[in-house]
Formats: C-alpha cells, structure tokens, sequence
C-alpha cells in the first residue's frame, strides 16, 4: 500500500538575481583573464572554478534541474566524467 505524498510547492528562483551573479562573474572572469598580474597558472585554476560555477548556477536554475528527481540529474551528471576524458585524451596527443 502506498502513502499518499503531499505535493510540493515549487518556489520560483529569483531569476534576475541570478542573471546578476552570472553577469558579475563573467566581469570577473574578464578582468581576472586580461587584468590581473597573476600567474598563469593562478589564472587558469580561478577561470575554470569561475566557469564550472558558472555552468552549475545555469544548469540549476535556467534548465530547472534543482527542482527535477535524482534520476534527471543523475542523466546530466553522468557524460561530465566521459567529457573530462575526452578533454584529456585530446590534450595528451597534442603533448606527445
């Protein structure tokens, strides 16, 4: 027998609030590539954590996946790891 589940209530993101955080890492991400005397290695470390977030606030909130089951996540989740061995794999034979 199953139990009966009370509905929940979708709560509507702030979309311009996130539209803003968006906009103001892109800033960041521009002064931080062309601005700031860092080393490049430094550089390259904050602009990929700036784009990972970045990519994470966009899926969470403008394609819905915080609000989506486990199992709609788990299908979005799943071809990251195959991405970053394909990146990888290209890189090593420009290398070698």
């Amino acid at each position: 027998m199953t139990t009966p589940t009370t509905p929940t209530t979708h709560v509507r993101p702030n979309y311009m609030l996130i539209w803003l955080y968006l906009f103001v890492m892109t800033i960041a991400e521009v002064l931080l590539a062309f601005e700031l005397p860092v080393s490049r290695n430094l550089k390259l470390i904050l602009l990929l954590i700036l784009a990972i977030w970045k990519a994470m606030l966009v899926a969470l909130f403008f394609m819905h996946l915080k609000f989506e089951r486990w199992r709609l996540r788990i299908i979005f989740i799943v071809p990251i790891p195959l991405a970053i061995i394909l990146v990888t794999a290209v890189i090593m034979e420009k290398v070698f």
